[in-house]
């Protein structure tokens, strides 16, 4: 994940945070929910590129163990 894509993803998240805040301080349910489904996107992308990394790093030890010097 390039450093744009972590950019993006933190931007959304404190974005939603901010959304949730405001929606809870209005009463407005429809903004809050709307807050809190941006936070859990930004956090579903953040865990997809972790997991991403994970099976690039595994990769790359696996092809190193196999490697002929």
């Amino acid at each position: 994940m390039g450093l744009d894509d972590k950019a993006k993803n933190e931007f959304e998240d404190a974005s939603g945070k901010a959304k949730e805040s405001f929606g809870k301080a209005t009463d407005n349910e429809k903004l809050e929910a709307e807050g809190k489904g941006d936070q859990l996107s930004a956090k579903a992308k953040k865990a997809g590129e972790s997991v991403k990394g994970f099976a690039e790093s595994a990769g790359d030890k696996v092809k190193d163990l196999f490697k002929k010097d």
